[in-house]
């Protein structure tokens, strides 16, 4: 059932988030302790702020209500930012973040390690490839490393935080 309400919501509610300036990160679908939850994660190049979830929220709450993606079976609708650190999980979030510090976490050692720090430079649909950071202090970079996504577990945003 999860699946088909995400791929419903996908093919019918992303439009309508689309249409209003805002990607859809992700759609998620779940069970949480207050029970089932419908999930839309959204992001722009400025950035999410609680007005933006409310405007996506305001949209699409009565088409949703006129779908009935779940059946009948009551939820809780939730319209949020990815976060800072979110996972980059599509070729739009890549885009977006070419020239900025990615930290990327595989399944297994590659080169002897696990993890990877650096600026990304480019990806296909079977890569990324990132200019690595040897030091996080004096951000000295070092040589570029092409990491198959077949073996990467997690990649994020490694968040900038300005006070």
């Amino acid at each position: 059932m999860a699946s088909k309400v995400k791929l419903i919501c996908e093919e019918k509610i992303s439009p309508i988030i689309n249409n209003l300036g805002y990607d859809v990160v992700e759609v998620e679908y779940t069970k949480k302790s207050d029970g089932m939850n419908l999930t839309f994660y959204i992001d722009n190049e400025k950035g999410i702020d609680i007005k933006d979830c409310e405007i996506v929220s305001k949209a699409i709450d009565d088409v949703l209500e006129e779908l009935d993606p779940t059946e009948g079976q009551p939820y809780i609708l939730n319209v949020s930012s990815p976060g800072i650190d979110r996972p980059l999980k599509t070729d739009k979030d890549l885009q977006r973040n070419l020239e900025k510090e990615i930290s990327i976490t595989l399944f297994s050692k590659v080169d002897g390690c696990k993890n990877f720090d650096g600026i990304l430079k480019s990806f296909d649909e079977n890569s990324i490839t990132i200019k690595l950071i040897a030091n996080k202090k004096n951000k000295k970079l070092t040589n570029e490393q092409t990491i198959s996504l077949e073996k990467t577990k997690i990649a994020h945003i490694v968040p900038i935080i300005k006070f």
